[in-house]
Parts: C-alpha cells; structure tokens; sequence
C-alpha cells in the first residue's frame, strides 16, 4: 500500500481500554477519513491479537497500518509498514524484513540532518515533534517551525508533525512545511468520528508541498 502525500495520521490510544473498545473507536476514526492508522501500545495487553484486528479493519478501509517499534509484529501480521524511534532497530534491518514494498517511517525529533540521511536511505517519510505540549509524551524535547520549513525544501518524502497537535493549532504546522498530522488524544480523548471530523473541516492540507516521489 502506497503511503499517502496528506491528511491525518491517527495514533492509538489504549491505555485503560479493552481490546473491543480500541477496534471501536478506530473504525469510528477510519470511517471518518483518518488517512494512516498507527498501532502503538506500551503496556499491551495481547498485542499479536490487536495487531491482527486493527490490520483487517485497516484493509476494509484501504488505509495503511503502521506499527510502532515492532519490526517482527509488523512482519507477523502482515502490517503495511513500521514506524522507528531512537531506540527501534534500524532502517535497513526493517527493510531486509519487511521488504521493499514495506512503509518505513523515521522519528527525527527536531534533527534535519537525520531526516535527510534517512530519506536518502529509504525512509518513506519522516516525522518531527513534539511541536506543542503533549499528554502521550510531556517529556519529549520539543521541535520548531522552522525545522519544517527546512525538511520541506530538501526532502521529497512526505513530512509528519506530531505532538499535542488540535484543529486550532495544526494549521500552522501545514502552513511551515507538513504533509501529514500524527495525532494521538485529539482524536481518541473524545468520540472519534466528531473529532476527526473536525480536524478534517479546519485544516487544509496542501498537496503541491509535496513532490512526487521518484
């Protein structure tokens, strides 16, 4: 599955939610227009099990599933990619699993450089954040505009801005450069349907920041 040039990119959130609670709210979110869904759980409860539903609900949809950190999950069900943090493996251990086709994201935190190393590597997009005060991680060094600005004018890969992004602040966020916004309690703090809704009604992502990918 080709990983889309916009839109919203919705994180789960499962912290004190039961498995048949998750898979409603992300059918509400992908039925809303959420354009990529990513798995993340840090204290999963049965993460093969989850794993495997939330790829059969992304199929339905035809939106790509990303799996946070998990290289081996990714590859068991069948995921259409992984998403790297720091401390997650490597970029080329995850292609040599999951193969050329396989969507493979980079966290880049505020580091342009890095983010041009992995796009110039393979990465099929690259993510920056926090950019405003998160729940999901207070403690993330924070990222700035201009970093945006910068990957726009030098990367060719679609650019991810996360962190305690809401309609009446993402905006500014696609103005300085981003293609996708990555959002965890904006859109699961609340019914989901109404909320991506309204991310979707107040932001206008802009396709021309993007060049097609060679």
């Amino acid at each position: 599955m080709i990983f889309p040039r916009q839109g919203l990119y919705a994180i789960t959130q499962t912290d004190n939610k039961s498995i048949s609670q998750i898979l409603n709210e992300v059918e509400a979110a992908l039925n809303a227009g959420i354009a990529v869904l990513q798995y993340r759980d840090k204290q999963p409860i049965d993460a093969l099990l989850l794993a495997q539903q939330l790829s059969q609900l992304c199929r339905r949809f035809a939106v790509p599933l990303i799996i946070n950190d998990d290289i081996e999950l990714a590859l068991m069900v069948g995921a259409d990619g992984v998403h790297l943090g720091q401390d997650d493996g490597n970029l080329h251990q995850a292609r040599a699993i999951l193969g050329p086709e396989a969507i493979i994201g980079v966290s880049c935190y505020n580091d342009i450089n890095k983010a041009r190393l992995m796009a110039d590597q393979g990465a099929n997009y690259v993510a920056f954040g926090r950019f405003y005060a998160s729940g999901t991680k207070p403690l993330a060094a924070p990222a700035e505009l201009i970093t945006l600005t910068l990957a726009k004018q030098s990367i060719k890969v679609p650019i991810v801005a996360i962190g305690g992004i809401l309609p009446e602040n993402g905006q500014a966020l696609i103005d300085a450069g981003a293609n996708l916004l990555a959002v965890v309690g904006g859109i699961f703090d609340h019914e989901p349907e109404t909320s991506v809704h309204r991310y979707l009604n107040t932001l206008n992502f802009d396709l021309d920041q993007i060049e097609p990918v060679q």
